[in-house]
C-alpha cells in the first residue's frame, strides 16, 4: 500500500517545534488531524468544541477546515501548555480559548449546541461524558481518538477505554463507527 501524504495545516509545523521545545510528549497524530480537517470541512458555518487544547496541533486542523461563519471553543487546563496555542491563534477571532476545568465548563454550558466535538481529554471522554454528547446538535459528530492501547497508558487505562467503547455502542441515539486505524478512532454521528 502506499503511504500516504498528509499535508499539514500551516500553523502545524511552527506549533510542533514550539511542542517540542517545551517537551510537550503528547502530541496529535497526523492521521487523527487529517481526519478531523475532513469532518471539520464537512459542517459549513459550524460551532465546534475542543475539550483538550493541549499545544493547539489539533487545534490547527479544526481552523483550517473552518469556514469563514465557523467557531471554535478550545479548553485545557494548562496554562503553560495552551500558551502555545495563545501564541498561534490568538488573533483569529474565530477562535476561542479557555484555560479552566472543562469539566465544570460542560456543566455550566448545557444549552449551548455544537456540530462536532472533539473530546481528547478526560473530561468529555471518561467524565461528563452524557453531558457532552448533550451538547451535540442532531446530526452532530462526536469524535475521539487514543483507544487503541498506547505504550504511555498507565495500568488499568485500557480497561477504561473498553468501558467507554462498550457504552457508547449501547447508545440509541447515536451512529457510531470505530477505526483500529491512527490511534484508534471512534467517529458517532448524533440521530436522536
Amino acid at each position: 500500500m502506499q503511504d500516504q501524504i498528509v499535508k499539514s495545516p500551516t500553523k502545524y509545523e511552527s506549533i510542533k517545534l514550539a511542542t517540542e521545545a517545551m517537551g510537550f510528549t503528547m502530541p496529535s497524530d497526523l492521521q487523527t488531524g487529517g481526519l478531523l480537517r475532513t469532518l471539520i470541512a464537512s459542517k459549513p458555518a459550524g460551532r465546534f468544541l475542543e475539550l483538550g487544547t493541549g499545544t493547539g496541533l489539533s487545534l490547527s486542523w479544526i481552523v483550517e477546515a473552518m469556514d469563514e461563519k465557523s467557531e471554535v471553543i478550545s479548553i485545557d487546563n494548562d496554562e503553560t501548555v495552551i500558551s502555545i496555542a495563545r501564541d498561534h491563534f490568538s488573533v483569529d477571532s474565530q477562535v476561542t480559548i479557555l484555560c479552566q476545568d472543562a469539566g465544570q465548563w460542560i456543566l455550566e454550558h448545557t444549552k449551548q449546541r455544537f456540530d462536532l466535538i472533539f473530546a481528547d481529554a478526560w473530561p468529555g471522554k471518561y467524565e461528563y461524558l452524557d453531558e457532552t454528547l448533550d451538547l451535540l446538535d442532531i446530526g452532530g459528530v462526536y469524535f475521539i481518538d487514543d483507544m487503541v492501547a498506547q505504550p504511555n497508558w498507565p495500568e488499568g487505562h485500557e480497561e477504561k477505554a473498553m468501558e467507554l467503547l462498550k457504552y457508547l455502542a449501547t447508545r440509541k441515539d447515536f451512529i457510531l463507527t470505530q477505526m483500529s486505524w491512527s490511534t484508534g478512532l471512534v467517529i458517532a454521528t448524533k440521530v436522536a
